[in-house]
């Protein structure tokens, strides 16, 4: 088995960045949900009620980000990313922490090109290294895990046995479409390549390249999985969602990929093998 996919997102709910390598740090990815658009309350803002912001695009040049959409009437805006402002209490799920809001310039920006008009007005805001997020206590391997702007754990693993599987699923129901579903629909930050869907769910501790990652909680699906990662568009069937709980739904949700919290840093490598340490 081998890592054949690394992504980052560095604005949650925006575009991801397709990399060939990446530092893993205890948080999960270098960049990885560093940033989050929030409303003027600080409550943390995604593709499940704005589906639009999957039109971002985002780049790293250097250290800037500079963020675009297909729209050529919209110029690209170039973004310096501060850690150095007044902070912001924001919210992401149960969780209430400090963050540092990027300014008015890249509001802005945002606000003409999702042509937000009749919609509250969003600040982009990063998160900030003096308020460490913790992973939730029921998960955790240790009580000095910790997360980005991520749902809640550091980093989430796929792999295409099960999307194959998945997209046959589909293909009975819908015996006339030749839509497959692409892996984008979950988000992940890392895709494994085996012949064995959901493997992943015996798993209980992995090693990829000179990383050890514990797995520790199957990630449960939610409406994004139906939101077109190009055009933000919503499948009218609530598909792939709807398919998958026909045959992956447990208590916590209907399950696609799994949570995973990184032991120790280092480089992780498109290529990389991954091996089976410990099983359930």
């Amino acid at each position: 088995m081998n890592l054949i996919e690394l992504f980052i997102y560095p604005i949650k709910s925006c575009g991801k960045i397709t990399l060939n390598q990446e530092e893993v740090t205890l948080k999960g990815l270098d960049w990885d949900r560093e940033f989050m658009w929030v409303d003027e309350s600080g409550q943390f803002v995604t593709q499940r009620t704005h589906p639009e912001l999957v039109k971002v695009r985002v780049q790293q040049l250097g250290t800037l980000i500079e963020l675009s959409v297909a729209d050529q009437n919209i110029k690209s805006f170039q973004l310096q990313p501060k850690l150095i402002g007044t902070p912001k209490t924001v919210q992401v799920w149960r969780d209430q922490t400090m963050a540092i809001d990027q300014g008015d310039d890249v509001a802005n920006w945002l606000k003409n090109a999702l042509k937000q008009d009749n919609q509250p007005n969003l600040r982009l805001v990063r998160q900030s290294p003096d308020f460490i997020r913790p992973v939730d206590p029921n998960y955790a391997v240790n009580p000095d895990n910790q997360v980005s702007f991520a749902d809640g754990y550091p980093c989430l693993l796929t792999n295409t046995a099960s999307l194959t599987e998945l997209n046959h699923k589909l293909t009975e129901t819908y015996p006339t479409s030749s839509e497959e579903i692409p892996m984008n629909r979950f988000r992940p930050n890392l895709v494994i390549d085996t012949d064995q869907p959901f493997i992943e769910d015996q798993w209980k501790t992995i090693l990829i390249g000179e990383i050890y990652f514990d797995l520790v909680k199957p990630c449960s699906r939610c409406i994004v999985t139906t939101t077109n990662q190009e055009s933000g568009e919503r499948n009218p069937l609530k598909e792939p969602l709807k398919t998958l709980a026909t045959f992956r739904q447990q208590p916590r949700g209907v399950m696609f990929g799994v949570n995973i919290i990184p032991r120790n840093t280092g480089t992780i490598r498109v290529g990389d093998i991954v091996e089976v340490i410990e099983t359930h």
